[in-house]
């Protein structure tokens, strides 16, 4: 970090605006892997979706709009749009309780709604007359909107000025535009992460 832009590893490159009332503004350049249609070892994918063709992986750009209203309760709106690739856009709203801080914990749950444009839905939902003839799937417009919610509870504890750690729990569930896809095999899941970071 260099005041107001970074460098981060799930962001990108990106610089952040912070008035003192705790509205901020960040703008990230970013890439997304995209989804293969047989398991890989890199990014998202299945052997189950075999026939539906590779989403392309894409440089894309967010916008991310929050007001920080107390040092425990942030509020936050992001959009997402791809710049090289038309994979529509996604957007999401999030709310963050901090119950916990120190000057080396910090213990933070977030809940998030997760939205999106048609061709965003089908992009990554939908099965089209020709992707439906390859695979088998029927075919599924998936029509856009709300389409699941995102949960996660952080710890991140400050090893030293530099460099910390973080354990991530995460549940994602699915409303009805999305898992009524032929494609989608749940309309949940759970996942854990450990992470390490520096920040210089």
């Amino acid at each position: 970090r260099d005041g107001a832009f970074f460098l981060d590893s799930q962001k990108g490159i990106g610089y952040d605006l912070q008035a003192d009332n705790g509205l901020y503004l960040e703008h990230t350049l970013g890439y997304g892997l995209g989804r293969s249609d047989q398991n890989s070892s890199w990014r998202d994918g299945d052997d189950r979706l075999r026939g539906m063709g590779n989403i392309d992986a894409t440089m894309n750009t967010a916008l991310a709009l929050g007001w920080s209203v107390t040092p425990w309760l942030v509020l936050e709106g992001k959009a997402t749009l791809p710049l090289s690739d038309s994979q529509g856009v996604q957007y999401r709203t999030s709310v963050t309780l901090i119950p916990w801080q120190t000057s080396d914990d910090t213990v933070a749950l977030q809940v998030a709604g997760l939205f999106g444009d048609g061709r965003y839905m089908n992009t990554w939902y939908g099965v089209n007359r020709k992707q439906s003839a390859r695979s088998g799937f029927e075919r599924y417009d998936a029509a856009g909107g709300f389409y699941g919610t995102d949960t996660s509870l952080t710890w991140s504890h400050q090893f030293t000025p530099a460099w910390a750690a973080s354990v991530i729990g995460d549940y994602s569930w699915l409303d009805k535009h999305a898992s009524d896809s032929p494609i989608v095999a749940r309309h949940n899941g759970v996942s854990a992460t450990l992470a390490l970071s520096y920040t210089f």
